[in-house]
């Protein structure tokens, strides 16, 4: 090509365009990384206020147990009110994401916002179980969608703004830049189009350094070393990976099912609704913290606290797999990842004790490796995106030792999945918000 060619080139209108498309991401990536990181620095504050409520409560006199139960319910209320105003800010939101790239869905307004950060304040805030990753993705959606309109873009590329900034709010929530460009690339676009890919890289780069002037740069997870399994120990985690499958898929139907007994009582206002649901979740959080709240706090003592009984892991297993449905019925603003990798490391840890309590004698990989392992399988058969869950859990944890056993837990775990006809839960709930399934 001569230099003539290449200056045509250059300055094609397919070219300008595409400088526009990554002039424009910059833009929005640093809408979303303060946005987001203000956010997450939010909920941390609010989780630590939570945590020193319940302290007071459990050394003052019976009845002060109320008073988290109170909050907790209340917090859900007015996230539920909030979502009468903006009724797209319920649940998750990455659903619609989703359907606004098919082309199933009209974008979202901007007031989704303001709805989703104040109502995720409110509802994660206050200890339902909920993810942060669900409202940053949609609010990076709305700042996208936003800016497509204000720089008048056509319909395609405004579309293609707003799964690249929903990447860089996932990329935020998670601390995770590559985890969130992928995210775009395998959940949300399934493709690779130029068009896509570099306002992706550019948005999630630029949000998450941004994001990182509020919260620092350190991994979410502080787990240290972990030795590289034997592999000898492949095939063990290849059936660990299938039993995380067959819990994904009744985790699935946990949610689903949820969902469908919350909307039976039709007779009774959302807002009680919600109201009732963060009264019962705030009962259990006074049983134990760890019942209530995102679980990052969770997996984190579990990481690094030892080998904690078998009983107290199925009791940890058994109240979130109840909790996180139960929070996600109350339709107030919320995800489903962050519980989601609690539940994971739950069980990565509970297979570990089981294991080591049945055949001692059997060297097993060690725990650490198991609750990462776990993340990334759970991950898998749930959302159905694989490459998305290893990466995030790599980048969450800084940990790649665990590399090839995590692939094969988590390809056995999608295998288990898709034989058993589970739908990845972000298509059944997209179903759902269309009124199709």
């Amino acid at each position: 090509m001569n230099r003539g060619t290449r200056a045509r080139t250059a300055g094609s209108p397919e070219a300008l365009g595409l400088w526009r498309l990554c002039a424009v991401a910059s833009i929005c990536g640093v809408v979303i990384g303060f946005v987001g990181g203000a956010f997450r620095w939010c909920l941390r504050q609010a989780d630590e206020l939570r945590l020193e409520l319940l302290q007071w409560a459990h050394a003052a006199p019976a009845p002060a147990l109320l008073i988290p139960i109170a909050i907790t319910a209340s917090g859900a209320g007015l996230a539920a009110l909030i979502v009468k105003w903006t009724p797209l800010a319920a649940g998750s939101g990455i659903q619609h994401v989703e359907a606004v790239a098919r082309g199933e869905a009209q974008s979202p307004p901007l007031r989704v916002i303001p709805a989703k950060f104040f109502g995720g304040l409110l509802s994660i805030g206050s200890g339902l179980v909920l993810g942060r990753e669900g409202p940053t993705v949609h609010m990076g959606a709305a700042v996208g969608a936003e800016a497509g309109r204000r720089a008048r873009l056509n319909s395609a590329d405004s579309v293609s703004m707003q799964s690249s900034v929903a990447g860089a709010g996932l990329a935020v929530a998670f601390n995770a830049p590559i985890g969130g460009a992928v995210f775009v690339f395998e959940e949300v676009t399934k493709s690779f189009r130029m068009r896509t890919v570099l306002p992706t890289l550019i948005a999630v780069a630029v949000g998450t350094g941004c994001s990182r002037i509020i919260n620092g740069d350190r991994p979410d997870f502080f787990v240290g070393g972990v030795d590289t399994p034997s592999i000898a120990l492949l095939p063990y985690f290849v059936v660990f990976g299938l039993t995380a499958g067959i819990l994904g898929v009744l985790y699935n139907k946990m949610i689903l099912g949820s969902l469908e007994v919350a909307e039976s009582f039709d007779d009774v206002p959302p807002t009680v609704r919600a109201v009732l649901i963060g009264a019962v979740v705030g009962a259990l959080m006074t049983m134990d913290q760890a019942y209530a709240g995102g679980g990052d706090a969770l997996v984190q003592s579990l990481i690094g606290g030892g080998n904690p009984a078998v009983a107290i892991l199925v009791g940890f297993l058994a109240i979130r797999l109840i909790t996180g449905p139960l929070s996600y019925a109350s339709a107030t603003p919320g995800g489903l990842f962050a519980p989601l990798l609690a539940l994971g490391a739950l069980w990565g840890a509970l297979i570990a004790g089981i294991t080591d309590a049945v055949v001692p004698e059997l060297y097993t990989p060690s725990l650490p490796a198991m609750i990462v392992v776990g993340m990334a399988a759970l991950f898998g058969a749930v959302v159905r995106a694989p490459i998305t869950g290893i990466v995030i859990v790599m980048e969450m944890t800084a940990v790649t030792s665990v590399a090839v056993p995590m692939i094969a837990a988590t390809a056995a775990a999608v295998l288990v999945a898709q034989l058993a006809g589970s739908p990845p839960i972000y298509d059944s709930l997209r179903h759902r918000m269309l009124g199709d399934g």
